[in-house]
């Protein structure tokens, strides 16, 4: 019997061992119910507060993007929305984690970390909001096949951003 177990808690731990270096676990909030009486949003501009000279910008657009291919929400200026989305870009990290044989790096890591909030314009109240939102991102070296450049990574990782 204790044979049995082993052996199952063995290959149970092999199991969960077993993983690419592809999947990676990201935190991804819980899908937020927003008031019925919310149809018209407005997103405002990131405020970025890293070094990175217009990081914002592209991430703005990829959400408006996200919210308009979703069509659950009319887009709209500020003084008519129902509710406003506004955030921060709070960190950017770029780190090579790989290096060749002369010490040029293959692969790097991008992380990013957001604060977003959602603003109900009726009542003036935040009803949602993220204060540590981050994402991490892995790629390779666009001198590798099949890898990227830190801007192509960069727009994947705000795709990913602004589906959550």
């Amino acid at each position: 019997m204790k044979h049995i177990i082993f052996i199952v808690f063995s290959l149970l731990l092999l199991t969960l061992g077993c993983s690419s270096i592809n999947d990676q676990v990201y935190y991804k909030p819980n899908a937020q119910i927003m008031p019925q009486h919310i149809n018209k949003i407005h997103v405002r501009p990131f405020i970025n507060r890293t070094e990175i000279f217009a990081l914002e910008d592209r991430l703005v657009n990829e959400v408006i993007d996200e919210f308009l291919r979703n069509g659950s929400y009319n887009i709209t200026q500020e003084d008519l929305a129902d509710g406003v989305l506004a955030g921060e870009i709070i960190r950017y990290i770029l780190m090579p984690v790989q290096y060749d044989t002369q010490l040029v790096p293959t692969v790097y890591r991008m992380e990013v970390l957001l604060q977003v909030r959602f603003i109900d314009k009726v009542s003036q109240e935040t009803i949602w909001q993220e204060p540590a939102l981050q994402q991490i991102y892995t790629y390779s070296a666009s001198t590798l096949p099949g890898g990227m450049s830190e801007e192509q990574a960069r727009e994947q990782l705000w795709k990913n951003f602004a589906k959550m």
